[in-house]
């Protein structure tokens, strides 16, 4: 990710919730600390979870997936997160 930033197409190992594939072609964000801690809580990886924060998106650049939660619908670069 260091050197690629978030990007779904760049996925080489199963996802936060096991699954084999993106669930949407774009990257979740979280609006607080509480959707971030459900993220880091649904892992079941048994690997360690990363959290990252991002800048430059404006609220209404975002998608609402089926699952309620929001996503970009784009990768992210590594510049506009840390």
């Amino acid at each position: 990710m260091l050197a690629h930033g978030l990007d779904w197409t760049r996925m080489g190992a199963p996802g936060i919730a096991g699954s084999l594939e993106a669930e949407v072609d774009g990257v979740f964000l979280c609006a607080d600390e509480f959707e971030a801690g459900f993220f880091v809580q649904m892992n079941n990886t048994g690997g360690p979870v990363d959290v990252w924060a991002v800048t430059g998106v404006d609220e209404s650049q975002l998608i609402s997936a089926a699952s309620g939660f929001s996503y970009y619908p784009a990768p992210i670069r590594r510049a506009r997160s840390s």
